[in-house]
């Protein structure tokens, strides 16, 4: 608005420079002293070319050849401004009154070039008598209230007007051609009405609103405001006051069909966005803006189809936005992160997100985390994350130089309750990492939703601490390392009959009933490694050790269940394996290691009973006849001696 402001106010006073001169002078001199002039009040150089015409009939007025208005001497060569010509009609009342009311004016194939340069300045600050600054209010000079332009303007319009904006504080350049700006007000102290049509990538933007006291707003006062954006991605609307401070305070309101080609159409670029985060989009709030502070409050905020309502805060004075919200929530259905890992792995060839196939290798971006800095709390019903589903949850998240640290002081899971903290930290690449207490997770459908398994009914506790590096799902995976424990109440493992398996040989099918199940745990690589796994059964016990590949989804364990016998712990003992994916994994008796277990010392007889049966043999076959204590092998060497002894001797008898 300030620099639309500016122009226009070098385009009026031309006016008033020439009209004034209209009855004393040739065309000519007209342009060269309206130029002098203009000059003079603005600092830059302006320049009217070509031949100035006057007409008195049916409208009093004034056409110039070519304008232009020189940039700032830091801001490059191209001018601020040019147009092939201005056509500009007067109200001769007013004129002979000490007024100037423009009824017409008109800029033919304006071009306009907007600067901002990276210490903040600006090129359309320009010293125009009767404007104020950018940032003075009504506290500014007397002399800027008291000699301030006496200008109306029933209507001003540009059409097919060219547009460079270069912005070296973001960094970005944007170019608009085809634009169109209607402006009316025909009352210096009252309101004017504007429309401003954009066509970024040939697509419309309508820009309308209406600032009720002009003059009061050019003169650094508050003026009430309403402005609307609309495009085929959706709408957005402001009402309320507002300043050139700049300051502004009143209602914003926005329905997009599609954000991501709304910010595009804005000039902000498209941006992915996963389903439930605001494809679509709706915000009610009362905004106030002063002093680089902005606020909003009473806050209602649709993404898709979650609702949210809250309040927010960010420092735009701080090299980086600071930001504090607080928002709450019902039942939200965040799925689409998951499926949109999926999809992407898909499309690509690869394994989909919790696929049987392995993890999602789609890289994450996390440079999200270097833009802000701040605070966010969120208190939800419920959370549904698709692979995995959550109750109450109540977490404050703090950001600070792209770490990022949940405090989870309320996460309601699987019919327990999870407490403690989860950091995503991209300072250096991207890790994540945490330490957590559970207690009482229904471990059937938490691993069923985690690793596919759902074999294991019981309630659990843990603790665990874990780090992953990677830039994507499958590297962190990977990469896992940390420890923990867990135990259980009674519970149920479905699949195989522990107690017909011993006392058969055959398990498969059934169920297997445990009084307590405890472990211990490390991580290392991806993988999880334990080797005090102990199960307590009504009639038998367990021990177990092995493998549970984090990362390759997969598990290679082997249980070894123990009858117990009259309460002795020395009855019969028969290990199990577990081998395989999560999704499928086999599990089926180890007969070596219960042979080995069981009947080690029969085996020992065993063995030694067939050694004695093939010495004996081996004896009468080779004719030998050990001394007592002498071993087959020494027997069998002294009789291959004297048996050599005798041949050597017949050679020389």
């Amino acid at each position: 608005m300030r620099w639309l402001i500016r122009i226009f106010m070098i385009v009026l006073a031309a006016a008033v420079l020439g009209i004034a001169a209209v009855f004393f002078l040739p065309g000519e001199r007209i342009a060269s002293i309206a130029a002098d002039q203009l000059s003079r009040m603005t600092g830059r150089e302006v320049t009217m070319s070509g031949e100035t015409t006057i007409s008195f009939y049916p409208v009093l007025g004034v056409s110039t050849g070519a304008v232009t208005v020189a940039n700032a001497d830091w801001a490059g060569e191209a001018p601020m401004f040019k147009a092939k010509s201005l056509k500009i009609g007067v109200e001769p009342q007013a004129l002979f009154g000490g007024d100037i009311r423009i009824t017409g004016l008109e800029a033919v194939g304006p071009q306009i070039n907007l600067h901002r340069a990276t210490d903040g300045r600006v090129n359309w600050e320009l010293n125009i008598e009767g404007v104020a600054p950018s940032g003075q209010g009504e506290g500014g000079s007397a002399s800027a209230r008291s000699n301030r332009l006496s200008l109306t303007l029933d209507r001003a319009l540009i059409q097919n007007a060219s547009l460079v904006y270069v912005d070296e504080v973001e960094g970005t350049t944007v170019r608009q051609s085809g634009v169109d700006f209607d402006l009316r007000w025909p009352d210096y102290e009252g309101a004017a009405d504007f429309d401003l049509t954009l066509r970024p990538g040939g697509e419309v933007v309508e820009i309308s609103g209406t600032l009720e006291r002009v003059g009061h707003f050019i003169d650094g006062g508050v003026s009430d405001v309403q402005a609307r954006i609309s495009t085929k991605a959706g709408t957005a609307s402001f009402a309320g006051r507002a300043g050139s401070a700049p300051e502004v305070a009143g209602r914003l309101s926005a329905d997009l069909e599609s954000t991501s080609d709304f910010m595009a159409l804005i000039g902000q670029g498209p941006m992915d966005i996963p389903d439930g985060l605001g494809r679509a989009a709706a915000l009610e709030t009362d905004l106030t803006f002063k002093d680089d502070r902005l606020s909003l409050r009473n806050t209602a905020l649709g993404l898709d189809g979650n609702r949210f309502t809250g309040a927010a805060d960010v420092n735009l004075g701080e090299d980086k936005p600071r930001l504090n919200v607080q928002l709450n929530a019902g039942a939200l259905d965040l799925t689409g992160l998951s499926a949109d890992d999926t999809g992407s792995e898909n499309s690509s060839g690869n394994s989909g997100g919790v696929a049987s196939d392995g993890w999602s290798k789609a890289p994450i971006n996390a440079s999200g985390l270097a833009a802000v800095n701040g605070e966010f709390a969120l208190v939800a019903d419920s959370i549904n994350l698709g692979d995995f589903k959550l109750g109450k949850v109540r977490t404050l998240a703090t950001l600070d130089r792209s770490r990022l640290v949940f405090g989870l002081r309320e996460v309601r899971a699987y019919d327990g309750l999870i407490t403690g903290q989860f950091v995503m930290n991209n300072r250096s690449g991207l890790s994540v990492g945490g330490d957590m207490i559970a207690t009482g997770i229904n471990l059937k459908t938490f691993l069923d939703d985690a690793m596919d398994i759902s074999r294991f009914e019981a309630k659990a506790d843990g603790e665990v601490d874990f780090l992953g590096v990677g830039e994507s799902v499958h590297a962190i995976m990977n990469s896992l390392s940390g420890g923990g424990a867990f135990k259980t109440g009674r519970g149920v493992i479905s699949g195989f009959d522990l107690d017909r398996l011993m006392r058969s040989g055959s398990g498969t099918g059934g169920t297997t009933v445990f009084d307590t199940l405890y472990a211990t745990f490390t991580m290392d690589e991806g993988n999880l490694f334990n080797d005090d796994l102990t199960l307590k059964l009504p009639q038998a016990s367990a021990a177990g050790e092995g493998r549970v590949g984090m990362g390759a989804r997969d598990i290679d364990y082997l249980f070894t269940p123990r009858l117990l016998d009259g309460g002795s712990r020395d009855g019969l003992a028969i290990p199990v394996k577990i081998r395989g994916p999560w999704a499928n994994p086999k599990i089926a008796p180890d007969l070596e290691a219960a042979i080995d277990l069981n009947f080690e010392e029969e085996k020992k007889e065993l063995e030694r009973q067939a050694r004695d049966e093939i010495e004996r043999e081996v004896e009468k076959q080779l004719g030998i006849e050990r001394q007592e204590g002498q071993s087959l092998e020494d027997a069998a060497k002294d009789a291959l001696e004297d048996e050599l002894e005798r041949g050597l001797l017949k050679l020389f008898d």
